[in-house]
């Protein structure tokens, strides 16, 4: 969790450097979104090929003493890309501003293309001449922080994540609509779980879907190039080439063809494809209706057809084309308008033939907010053609609009635990008690780690950490640096009440502490022989609540402690005229407090973790006590079609929840509340002086 919050400060520092070198360029920012994403591209495929290098070079096989050569199959096996010394983001890096940058770019890009065919003509190039010298090497350098060097992890898959986002968020290309969130499309690709055949995406953008499916398959420590085909369909030719690079730089290959999917079906893969995974455009009213009446994608007739010839609305000429697309056992999974599953008249109709299909698998609802570029909600849909037969009148319906993690203002997401307790409720409909279980426990052993955590750890940077024994040490630090100068003063002084509230506070949280790591032994020790069955760890969550409780309180009385100290130096200084006195190392005890401080921090944010794994292994337990699949208000119900045609086909979920009862909040915390809060100022700040900025430029062209 320190990681994530740690890579998030960079991406978004990362981001501002880089727009903000925009301006030192005479590309629009529609414009500078390739360039950049081309350096993003080769710094990612760097770190990729940095991640598996030593390994593929350990196993090189010699012969005469001579070890064979690195080749770019070695490094496709490990989904990474083959990069020769010209293309590695450390020699670009290392240029002076003698050297010709763009040049060695363009080189660079030249060599991969020239050892990956499907990028030929892909990778920007030209665009680069366009940029100053000085500024592309501001702009390497930018890209290459010494941090990154030193986390674990695919960190710059997720910057290359981030800049795609921001670029949507800026409508920078095509409006934005090349990017569907992370959170959609991992929820999407760990619901339908490819695990061979084609996927296919017929409004593929940056590739996202494919992307997605290729780590579900590496999870089963499988090959997703040998497992997977990708087939993409896109208009957009810029789009196309992102989508390329997104797909190389993750060691993928895919045909994307441009097409215009309403009219044109390059790839013929009617009937044939085991995945279709999409996020299409919402709401088209341009379909030409003449062209697509006959088109033998569409089974269930056109979804009506207004004064000017065009289909009233396109959402349903994509569902059939999904539906259309797949094979006797395939599965789709897709991203659709909320106004899709109620929609009336001739919609309604088109609708009604698909659940008539028994191939309507599960409906998740999803709140707004989850777009870049748009506000409204949406609803993944899934069909499967192989349901087992007891699930083939029936529909699994979850309203996920009450998940969601607030990322800014704007935007929400799921965080990863609330991603899986929504796969939970999938895994418990298909029968697949066991993912469950395992889910729980794993919530459980998630728990004890983190609280083990709280007394011996790693920090970011791989050194050991022992968040609450330095919290421990820091506070005695700063005593001992207060202390010459309270042993100048009468015992009746106006210091003495709070360095005993303090003094008494600080030996009640050692005891406490104390008392947690007994607790923590305790229960480390009994899970050695815990029993998984559902009975069994339904009782363990119980044994563990007060361990997680005792986590909060922790917490509480972290922040008291330090707010007494703070209190303690603040009396010092006004009543006792410590500032004046020889004995107050004032430098030492401000450098004391903050370490203090930075201590207190870091043994909150570890404690705060042992609850979050806790309440999320009591979500599930609570609502499924048997580990089976029931009615829960407000989040899911199975559906009977009789059911489903009495609501006039609607696929809606909400319609048939019920609302969930209101939770009173035990787990309010305030200073999450208030990071809420500057978030949204500090968007609103931003918005402010864009809009002033624009303001002002509208004046100097009037002349005003």
């Amino acid at each position: 969790m320190a990681q994530l919050e740690h890579i998030e400060a960079i991406e978004k520092r990362l981001w501002t450097a880089a727009d903000t070198m925009r301006a030192n360029s005479n590309y629009a920012s529609n414009e500078y979104f390739l360039p950049v994403m081309g350096l993003i591209f080769l710094r990612h495929a760097y770190s990729r090929f940095l991640m598996v290098k030593d390994e593929i070079v350990a196993n090189l096989p010699s012969r005469g003493g001579k070890t064979r050569p690195l080749t770019k199959e070695d490094f496709s096996q490990k989904s990474s890309i083959f990069l020769q010394p010209k293309a590695q983001f450390d020699t670009l890096v290392a240029l002076t501003d003698s050297d010709d940058r763009a040049k060695a770019i363009i080189e660079a890009m030249e060599s991969i293309e020239s050892d990956y065919e499907s990028l030929r003509g892909v990778l920007p190039k030209n665009e680069y001449q366009e940029l100053d010298n000085k500024v592309l090497g501001q702009l390497l350098r930018t890209l290459n922080p010494d941090e990154l060097k030193r986390v674990k992890g695919d960190v710059f898959g997720r910057i290359y994540e981030y800049f795609l986002t921001q670029f949507a968020d800026q409508k920078a290309h095509d409006g934005g609509e090349f990017f569907t969130p992370i959170s959609l499309v991992s929820l999407i690709a760990n619901i339908l779980e490819p695990s061979h055949g084609t996927v296919l995406d017929p409004a593929c953008g940056s590739g996202g879907m494919f992307v997605q499916s290729a780590r579900v398959v590496e999870r089963q420590h499988q090959n997703p190039n040998e497992r997977l085909t990708f087939r993409g369909l896109e208009k957009n030719a810029t789009t196309i080439r992102l989508a390329k690079m997104n797909l190389a730089v993750h060691g993928l290959e895919g045909d994307i063809q441009k097409a215009i999917t309403y009219y044109e079906d390059p790839h013929e893969l009617l009937g044939k494809t085991e995945y279709v995974m999409a996020n299409p455009p919402f709401n088209v009213d341009e379909i030409d209706a003449e062209k697509v009446k006959i088109d033998p994608r569409i089974p269930f007739g056109l979804p009506g057809v207004n004064k000017k010839g065009k289909v009233s609305n396109g959402n349903y000429i994509w569902i059939s084309y999904f539906y259309s697309y797949l094979n006797e056992t395939g599965r789709a999974g897709f991203v659709m308008s909320s106004q899709a599953s109620s929609a009336g008249r001739d919609e309604a109709k088109v609708r009604q033939k698909l659940v008539e299909t028994g191939d309507v698998d599960a409906m998740v609802a999803i709140r707004s907010n989850f777009f870049y570029t748009r506000t409204v909600p949406c609803e993944l849909w899934f069909l499967n053609r192989a349901k087992p037969e007891e699930h083939k009148d029936k529909v699994l319906m979850i309203d996920a609009r009450n998940i969601y993690r607030k990322v800014t203002r704007k935007i929400y997401d799921f965080s990863p635990e609330q991603e899986q307790n929504i796969l939970a409720i999938v895994w418990l409909y298909r029968g697949q008690e066991e993912k469950y279980l395992d889910l729980v426990a794993g919530y459980c052993q998630r728990l004890l780690g983190e609280a083990e955590g709280c007394f011996t750890g790693q920090g970011e940077n791989g050194d050991s950490i022992e968040p609450l024994p330095e919290f421990t040490a820091s506070l005695d630090a700063l005593l001992a640096a207060i202390k010459p100068f309270v042993k100048t003063l009468a015992a009746d002084a106006a210091h003495a009440e709070p360095l005993k509230e303090y003094e008494t506070a600080l030996a009640a949280f050692r005891d406490d502490v104390n008392g947690f790591k007994a607790a923590i032994d305790e229960q480390v020790e009994a899970w050695k022989t815990q029993d998984t069955s559902n009975g069994k760890l339904k009782q363990a969550v119980e044994r563990l609540a007060p361990m997680a409780e005792t986590s909060r309180d922790l917490v509480k009385q972290t922040d008291l402690l330090y707010k007494l100290a703070c209190r303690l130096i603040e009396t010092c200084e006004t009543e006792c005229a410590a500032r004046d006195n020889d004995a107050w190392a004032s430098r030492e005890i401000t450098r004391a407090r903050k370490a203090a401080d930075q201590a207190r921090q870091l043994a909150v944010e570890q404690l705060k973790l042992v609850r979050y794994f806790h309440r999320h292994a009591r979500w599930l337990t609570e609502r499924f006590p048997e580990a089976k699949l029931r009615d829960v208000e407000g989040l899911v119900k199975l559906v009977d079609r009789a059911e489903i045609k009495a609501n006039d086909w609607s696929l809606t979920p909400g319609r048939y929840v019920g609302v969930a009862p209101a939770e009173v909040d035990e787990d309010f915390d305030f200073e999450e509340a208030l990071r809420d809060i500057h978030v949204e100022l500090e968007d609103l700040n931003a918005e402010a002086a864009q809009l002033a900025a624009t303001i002002k430029k509208n004046f100097e062209e009037l002349g005003v």
